[in-house]
């Protein structure tokens, strides 16, 4: 009893690479291995490279938003069209901001999914599933090994962007105290160059901690989706089909073909015999076919059954034992004879219309 409960515990393990086709299936389900730190690392570089490369330009738009604003539409009376034009002036110049920014976020957003899992569409994670709600399994959640890695990994992000910018603050902290005796426009330049090199060193660095986390999430997704030797063998029963319905569809399909062919057997014009082995039903149509053709044909209890089927219908069984057996080895059902069997079989046919005709 011990060695059986080890065996299936040994079969239930799972041990196994998981096959194509369990991959396929978690894909679809969108259980992909995927780190968000890649997302935001990379959305992060893409923005805060945009703002480095065109930000003069965007400073210029906004201060242009502000400078009219005080300096003309302050002088205007408060009308519904000024109000229609202040509206729509001001919208299409927040839009050049805003709308590269939004559009590069996409894109970066777009990109860093794709590099990671590529195209994939599924709406299995949006499915309601009670099991979510459980109070047992949360809590298994949160104190399993990933909950640990996951706090590990927000630590570890917290603590290296957390030096990073104070030390970029501390590295620009006498510029900083003299901002106070600079212009407006040389203060702007300075906070906005300092946020910007910040973003890009948070960027860089999330990032490179984006490499160990997706490492992680690979070897976990592959923890997940490993398989038993049992799952394995079941997998191939469900592609390959069970043995046994596979078996018993043949016999369910050769149960109707043989019922199918007997019901041809009252049409035949002659039943050719071994005689107790090979029944072979012969029927001559010129309408449907220029030779004789096979309607049925059978050995052993499938012979006995046409040769009674024949007597019940009154058909003539003919004894001629070679010729039975080579009809049944070289003819197939609704198909004519070879060519070597016509003058045997013509012969056999004038013989049983002559014996009709007597009739």
């Amino acid at each position: 009893m011990l060695n059986l409960d080890l065996q299936y515990f040994a079969a239930d393990e799972k041990t196994e690479k998981a096959t194509p086709k369990k991959r396929q299936d978690s894909r679809k389900k969108g259980q992909v291995p995927k780190s968000q730190d890649v997302n935001t690392g990379f959305l992060l570089l893409m923005v805060f490279g945009l703002l480095f490369l065109m930000g003069g330009s965007l400073k210029e738009t906004l201060t242009g938003i502000f400078q009219h604003s005080f300096q003309e539409y302050i002088t205007w009376e408060v009308t519904e069209n000024q109000v229609y034009t202040v509206f729509v002036e001001t919208l299409l110049e927040v839009s050049k901001v805003v709308v590269p920014l939004m559009g590069i976020a996409i894109i970066a957003g777009l990109t860093s999914n794709f590099l990671q899992v590529g195209v994939m569409f599924t709406g299995e994670p949006l499915k309601m599933d009670l099991k979510k709600l459980d109070p047992i399994q949360g809590a298994k959640k949160i104190f399993s090994a990933r909950a640990l890695v996951e706090l590990v990994k927000s630590l570890l992000k917290i603590s290296l962007i957390g030096t990073i910018t104070f030390s970029i603050i501390w590295l620009n902290k006498d510029h900083m105290l003299m901002v106070s005796q600079t212009s407006v426009e040389g203060a702007l330049a300075f906070f906005g160059r300092t946020a910007v090199i910040m973003g890009l060193a948070s960027a860089l660095a999330l990032l490179l901690l984006s490499v160990l986390d997706y490492s992680y999430q690979r070897f976990d997704h592959e923890k997940n989706i490993r398989m038993s030797k049992q799952d394995v063998k079941d997998e191939h029963k469900n592609m390959e089909g069970d043995p046994q319905i596979k078996s018993k569809i043949k016999e369910k399909q050769r149960q109707m073909s043989a019922s199918r062919m007997m019901s041809e057997v009252p049409n035949a014009d002659v039943v050719i015999t071994n005689p107790t082995h090979y029944a072979i039903a012969v029927k001559y149509d010129e309408d449907k076919s220029d030779a004789p053709y096979v309607v049925a044909k059978g050995v052993d209890f499938l012979a006995l059954k046409i040769k009674e089927t024949a007597k019940m219908h009154d058909v003539i069984t003919v004894e001629n034992r070679p010729l039975a057996r080579a009809l049944y080895q070289h003819s197939e059902i609704d198909q004519s004879i070879d060519e070597q069997f016509y003058k045997a079989v013509a012969e056999i046919l004038a013989y049983v219309y002559q014996l009709q005709k007597k009739a």
